[in-house]
């Protein structure tokens, strides 16, 4: 299981349950580096310390190709480095910027949303009403001998996976304790994780030394605004809040009308306890997040049809609980069965499954997987994670949830701004509105220190169980009630709390907006989008394995190379007119007159995932060369930009240009 810490208001806690059946087994071949479970379910299983060594071999020749191509760097490198800090290189870079691209215009412009660009530095104030002053925390434990900190969760489950995959003693009773503590890991208390670790006689991984009971320790990078640090901010941990807290004038920007979706793309700050898993978890990092505001009485959408036919791996909360896989489910259909708790969900979460798999991210290594009950806020109607499967198993890239209006409730009763949406009449209306008035001065009597959340929680009910409490307290003067934020069961007197409904004639509707929020982790896709492109093939000679990234042309770090064939004055300016003319027409790419054999040219640009190679072997005609296939035409000089130009934007495909020109055999 990889605990996740993403998006906005208190911290969400994004698993991933990864049951042993589902490891995913690492083997190297051909074009296919990785098979999926699915691939495997018929061949017998690995054992598990083979499969570990696999996994960990596969990720290490990944890692060790982008760091040498340059795609990403640890930072300060010649300081030794800090953990959790990276740098892009000149390929990582164009990936990012083709990734972040194709973002907008699946994203921005397809929906025509409003994008903004808010600071990093953010009031203390703000992130106090958004709850992650008070929640956006991590548990801690330290060496009580040298200081040093660790992720109480990240021992734990480290524990129990070395044990499930390295000792072979293991009894299967021990086995079974071991899945079950992964398999709940997220759901323990502080008390209960330190009572597990040292039930296992868990040590610091360094010293061996013992360590102390886990306590909180907030994420957020603390900063202070202006000279004399009167006034308290942080490095936000999110992007969403910039966008919450203009709501008034992004909905007057709208034409004060609704629905509308917001987006902003933007570094965040995370100051992790103990990060690892290279881009996986980092302290900065870039986030896409959308808030699209919607009426809560009508979460439907207008284009749900577009994508309502689209079927992919889904993973609701009935299966996992009952230990079943995930499945193939049409989203139309988990929106009309009620898995899918409305239509605006259900269209983000077929677009985002649109965005990563024309990315190139591999269809049968994607899933959506529904929150369980106990990972999910009290003001949450539903929430869904696209989860990638790499070497470390299955990882959450995105997460899609309804949010309902907890947010924009949360900075309305900070701000005294009311963030909220209107619908005018055309006849004035009598309608009838529940009323919950909860008596803070008894509530802060029995729950002190917890008033706030009690609170919260009472607010946010549904009618149905708002009337069906009323109806208990006026029986027995007393009410059972789950406050999730909490995580536990309080008692509700009679005098705590008033629930009554009210008519009244209005002449417009005053409601706050319910959000749905699709927030990308992009540091996270892309490095799933690295595995999922590598392979390898052997040399023409057999005697060695070239490395491959088979990126699709939209997001390749350099669209086309350009070789003259030997070092010739006359090949060398057809190459630099050819250069020219892809330059007019947006095409990166890369010019290598150096004098090594094309074959070992071909091997450098296959690795940095460059699809076409332009080869200068004549004065009136070029050899493109397409990257996986290795398959080669003949084109004109002149025509040569234009047939790279249609097929890296998607116009034709290398099948289309095959038809339409001579094949050439090296």
């Amino acid at each position: 299981m990889i605990r996740i810490i993403e998006g906005p208001a208190v911290k969400r806690s994004l698993s991933t349950l990864l049951l042993p059946s589902q490891t995913a087994i690492f083997i190297s071949k051909s074009h296919s580096t990785i098979s999926s479970p699915q691939a495997n379910h018929s061949k017998p299983e690995m054992d598990a310390a083979q499969e570990a060594h696999n996994r960990e071999a596969f990720r290490q020749a990944v890692v060790n190709t982008l760091e040498r191509r340059l795609f990403y760097i640890p930072s300060f490198k010649i300081y030794r480095g800090v953990a959790g800090l990276y740098d892009y290189g000149p390929p990582g870079c164009a990936v990012k910027s083709n990734v972040l691209a194709f973002w907008r215009q699946h994203f921005v412009l397809e929906e025509n949303m409003l994008e903004v660009d808010c600071p990093c530095v953010t009031p203390e104030i703000v992130l106090k009403a958004s709850g992650h002053v008070d929640k956006f925390t991590d548990l801690m434990v330290k060496d009580e001998k040298t200081g040093t900190c660790y992720r109480a969760d990240h021992l734990l489950k480290d524990y129990c996976k070395d044990r499930l995959e390295k000792d072979p003693n293991l009894s299967a009773e021990k086995a079974a304790e071991l899945r079950h503590v992964l398999a709940v890991l997220d759901d323990l208390s502080s008390e209960e994780l330190g009572a597990k670790i040292k039930e296992y006689g868990i040590t610091a991984p360094d010293t061996k030394n013992p360590l102390s009971d886990p306590y909180p320790f907030n994420l957020m990078f603390q900063t202070s605004i202006g000279p004399s640090g009167l006034s308290p901010g942080y490095m936000r941990p999110e992007t969403a809040q910039g966008i919450f807290v203009n709501f008034k004038d992004l909905y007057y920007y709208n034409g004060n009308k609704l629905p509308f979706a917001a987006a902003q793309i933007g570094q965040a700050f995370r100051n992790e306890i103990s990060p690892r898993q290279g881009l996986l978890r980092v302290r900065e990092f870039t986030l896409a997040e959308i808030e699209h505001f919607v009426d809560p009485e009508d979460k439907s959408h207008p284009k749900f049809s577009e994508v309502a036919q689209l079927e992919f791996l889904m993973f609701p909360r009935e299966d996992q609980v009952s230990g079943r896989q995930a499945r193939r489910i049409p989203i139309g259909e988990a929106v009309s069965q009620g898995i899918v708790n409305n239509q605006t969900l259900g269209y983000f979460i077929g677009r985002v499954y649109l965005f990563l798999t024309q990315l190139g991210i591999d269809k049968d290594r994607l899933r959506f997987r529904q929150h369980l009950a106990n990972e999910m806020a009290h003001y949450a109607a539903d929430c869904w994670d696209a989860e990638i499967e790499c070497s470390y198993g299955w990882i959450e890239c995105v997460g899609i949830a309804d949010r309902s209006a907890y947010d924009l409730r949360a900075h309305t009763d900070k701000s005294g701004v009311p963030l909220v949406a209107h619908e005018k009449f055309l006849e004035p209306k009598e309608v009838e509105k529940l009323v919950i008035a909860p008596v803070k001065k008894e509530l802060g009597l029995a729950f002190k220190g917890n008033q706030r959340m009690v609170v919260e929680a009472l607010e946010a009910m549904e009618e149905k169980e708002a009337m069906e409490m009323k109806a208990t307290l006026e029986e027995k003067g007393q009410a059972e009630f789950h406050v999730c934020t909490l995580d536990k069961v309080v008692t509700i007197m009679k005098n705590m709390l008033s629930i009554s409904k009210e008519k009244k004639k209005e002449h417009q509707r005053v409601f706050t907006p319910s959000v749905i929020e699709p927030s990308f982790g992009i540091g996270r896709i892309i490095y799933c989008l690295y595995e999922h492109s590598f392979y390898t093939r052997p040399s023409r000679d057999g005697d060695e394995q070239l490395n491959v990234f088979n990126f699709p042309p939209l997001i390749a770090p350099i669209k086309c190379t350009v070789f003259p064939l030997v070092q010739n004055e006359q090949y060398e300016e057809v190459a630099r007119r050819i250069a020219k003319s892809l330059t007019a027409v947006g095409i990166s790419y890369k010019i290598d007159i150096t004098g090594t054999s094309i074959g070992k040219r071909y091997a450098r640009t296959d690795e940095l995932g460059v699809p076409f190679a332009i080869t200068v072997d004549s004065t009136s005609s070029v050899t493109v060369r397409e990257r996986d296939s290795k398959q080669q035409i003949r084109v004109s000089v002149d025509e040569v930009a234009s047939v790279i130009t249609e097929v890296t934007d998607g116009v034709s495909t290398w099948g289309d240009v095959l038809w339409r020109y001579p094949t050439h055999s090296s």
